[in-house]
């Protein structure tokens, strides 16, 4: 039985669940249907931050140019440009035992593709979730719901993971940003240029 966490709380991961390496990020959402703006094209990234709360380089970013990094730690399984469908729209593997010591942190975000120039953003985006699931059994160990308060934002840190000593454990939080994708590299230390 998942754990359903509210926005803000923690949950150890790796501690409650020995033997725990690897997961699956499964991140889902459905478009209003008044929405109107055309398609929606939802991208998920991953930031992997150094004890300073910054990403240092494309090394540390995944998204749907750069799928994978630091020899699979974080890998991205694929752009989804529609949503359609029920279950994930789109997911990233994270690999606890690759990540290498410097990162602290992995802030999981999604972002509207060409939010600005489409008129769209998270106020049309209804039942978005995290979830976190046990690559090797498909268990689903955790999800998070966000719920509707968005209204402008066009960008959102669905989650994060962090190292807490040897173990990584999984904040909810659900904060969202105008200005796309720009804003969450200015956020995270990358240069969007």
């Amino acid at each position: 039985m998942a754990i359903s966490l509210a926005k803000g709380q923690r949950i150890d991961l790796t501690k409650t669940n020995p033997g725990l390496t690897k997961v699956i990020v499964g991140l889902g959402w459905d478009i209003n249907r008044y929405s109107g703006g055309g398609e929606y094209d939802l991208d998920t990234c991953a930031f992997l931050l150094h004890g300073d709360g910054k990403a240092k380089g494309v090394e540390d970013f995944v998204f749907y140019n750069n799928l994978s990094v630091y020899d699979g730690a974080v890998a991205h399984t694929g752009d989804n440009r529609t949503g359609a469908g029920d279950g994930d729209d789109e997911q990233l593997v994270v690999d606890f035992a690759k990540v290498p010591a410097h990162i602290t942190r992995i802030g999981i975000t999604v972002t509207i593709h060409d939010a600005a120039a489409k008129g769209q953003n998270f106020g049309q985006v209804s039942s978005s979730f995290v979830r976190v699931v046990n690559e090797a059994t498909n268990n689903e160990l955790l999800r998070f719901d966000l719920g509707e308060e968005f209204s402008t934002e066009t960008a959102i840190v669905f989650c994060e993971f962090y190292r807490h000593d040897k173990d990584w454990k999984f904040q909810a939080i659900g904060n969202g940003f105008t200005g796309g994708l720009a804003a969450l590299c200015h956020n995270y230390g990358l240069d969007a240029g």
